[in-house]
Formats: structure tokens, sequence, C-alpha cells
């Protein structure tokens, strides 16, 4: 995936170049740019975390077609834990104060905050592999009580992880 704050930061308009001559201004429109990319990198996160649980989904029905009525429960967890990161991804604060707030987030927390998300890909990774070998489990008829704990494990350390997250967040702010 391409650094998206990279993108970001080369949209420069000429009118945004000769205001950043503003004394202050430059860095406070880089904390904005730094918002702008985590917040979309988010974004596209939280959507690939989406389809990864709609997998979920499709894997309960194909379970329920095999006749393994006993794990459809085990893979609604998978699912529902999924769908907390998911949601916890998308909606996070942006670990960023305005202009004018009495908390400021400096730009060295920004970048923690940026290369955290970014690091949120592996989840994604991860889960599409277990995604992919449910999909055989199921279809071979083996492996699958092992995938469906992988698959909540999984779920289970990205959650922890995005702990971490809120709280750098809460230490900024201190």
């Amino acid at each position: 995936m391409a650094d998206i704050h990279d993108k970001v930061e080369q949209q420069l308009t000429a009118a945004e170049k000769v205001i950043n001559a503003i004394p202050g201004w430059n860095g406070y429109q880089k904390r904005q740019k730094r918002r702008q990319s985590d917040q979309l990198l988010r974004k596209t996160l939280a959507d690939k975390l989406e389809a990864q649980r709609r997998r979920l989904d499709t894997a309960q029905k194909d379970l329920l077609e095999h006749g393994r009525l006993d794990l459809v429960d085990d893979v609604e967890s998978a699912s529902t834990q999924l769908k907390t990161f998911a949601d916890r991804v998308r909606f996070a604060s942006y670990g960023y104060a305005g202009l004018f707030d009495a908390v400021k987030i400096r730009e060295q927390e920004l970048e923690q905050l940026y290369n955290f998300d970014a690091a949120l890909v592996d989840y994604v990774e991860r889960l599409d592999t277990a995604n992919d070998h449910l999909r055989e489990a199921i279809s071979q008829g083996e492996g699958v009580e092992e995938t469906i704990e992988v698959i909540q494990e999984i779920t289970r350390e990205a959650n922890a992880a995005f702990d971490e997250r809120q709280r750098l967040i809460l230490e900024s702010e201190q």
C-alpha cells in the first residue's frame, strides 16, 4: 500500500504554498495533512476489514450447507469481534486537536499514530489468509475448528492492539 501521507502532502495548491509562508501556519498544515492521511488510511482499513467480515458471513452459510451447525456460533463470535475492530478503526479519534483547542498533539505523536494505523494492515492480510484457509477447510471437511480458532485469535489480538492506540492518544493528551 503506497504511503497515503505522501500523496496528500504532494497535492499542495499554489495558494497553499503562499499561505504556508505565514509563521506557524506550515506546522498547523502539516498536522492537518497528517490527520487527513490517518483518517483516509483508517477508512481504507475499515473497508477491508468489513470485506473480511463478509467473508466470514459466507463461511457461516457454507458451514450450514455442510451440516456443521456446531461451528456457526464460533464463526459468529469471530465475525462480531471483527465488526467491533472494524468499527473501532473507522470511528477512532483522529489524535489531533484543532488550532485553538487547549489540547495539542505534536507532529511526532501524529507520526506515531499514523505508523500504528499503517501497521494494522498486517491484521487485514492475516485475516485474508485465514479466511482463505477457512474456505479450503470447509470444502475439505478438515481443520475447520483450528482455522476458526486462528481467526478468533487474530480478531482478539487486533482489538487488544487497538487498545494500545487509545493509550497512546491518552498519554499524548497529558
